[in-house]
């Protein structure tokens, strides 16, 4: 690599010996690889797309119909959720082996790839008869036994930052799926916590930095989830905008056929209209620096 000094926190030690197969080797050298035929890595930007939690077939079928619809390349859906907190409701729960079922009813039905995650190592196998990726939630980021579980099943991993991670952390968690053989390693940014932001119910930032470096560092894809990061939906369309432009591989949305009585997180879900719109808006900024959605 050109830059002796890739990172505050990152040594040229730890990119010889800690994640080798995580850092570049030139200055140029990205990841390229295709899942269900989409490219990650290369010019077009893929944006996957759905709710937070998979509450019902009904919900789940429209949702994917209409996001297909949009242009959305994978749909996004949550069946095994790590809620903050233990207590469940009728109106906050998860759909677990149910869910999945769903999604497989779906997938099969709309011709749409899926990504959902695992959170449990119990639950590999069934969870990737269906998923297409495989997501590593942030809260597991550092669960390497679940990182090398998955990695063995060669299915696509996306491993989404923790909250608290440096650089240093994440490129770590990837090194355990690469170390197993599995080179479709993608990173995605989904906000950290800091001491202030900008509205009472915004628990991270949106670090759009990260982006371009973990380009300098690394040649892994890199996927931004602005729904997560900012936790507001008037916010959603500008930062996925601005994730683009600073150089994003991939954008994860939450979209739902009814936003405000969402089962999980009601504040961030953006409409199907509202995706719509912003999958064009999208595409005029991609354009602009050279890529496509």
């Amino acid at each position: 690599m050109d830059n002796k000094f890739p990172g505050k926190d990152i040594s040229d030690s730890d990119l010889k010996d800690k994640f080798p197969l995580a850092a570049k080797k030139f200055t140029n050298h990205y990841s390229k690889f295709k899942v269900c035929g989409i490219e990650f890595g290369g010019k077009k930007i893929p944006v996957m797309a759905g709710p937070n939690m998979v509450e019902n077939l009904s919900m789940i079928r429209k949702t994917a119909t209409s996001v297909k619809k949009s242009g959305a390349s994978f749909l996004r859906g949550g069946a095994y959720k790590p809620l903050t907190f233990p207590y469940r409701s009728k109106k906050y729960f998860e759909t677990r082996e149910e869910g999945v079922h769903w999604l497989s009813i779906v997938k099969k039905e709309i011709k749409i790839p899926v990504i959902t995650e695992i959170l449990d190592v119990r639950d590999i196998d069934h969870v990737c008869k269906v998923t297409d990726i495989i997501q590593i939630g942030s809260r597991n980021m550092q669960n390497y036994p679940l990182l090398t579980e998955c990695a063995k099943t060669m299915k696509p991993i996306m491993i989404k930052r923790h909250y608290g991670a440096s650089l240093r952390d994440w490129l770590g968690a990837a090194e355990y799926v690469l170390f197993e053989g599995n080179k479709k390693v993608m990173l995605c940014e989904r906000g950290v916590s800091v001491t202030h932001t900008h509205r009472s119910t915004s628990r991270f930032l949106l670090d759009l930095q990260v982006v371009p470096a973990i380009k300098e560092i690394s040649h892994l894809p890199v996927i931004v989830d602005p729904s997560h990061a900012t936790f507001w939906r008037p916010w959603v369309k500008d930062m996925t905008l601005a994730s683009i432009a600073s150089g994003a591989d991939g954008i994860m949305l939450e979209v739902h056929p009814d936003p405000e009585n969402s089962a999980v997180d009601p504040l961030q879900p953006i409409s199907f209209r509202s995706f719509s719109k912003l999958m064009n808006q999208m595409k005029k900024v991609a354009k602009s620096i050279g890529r496509k959605i």
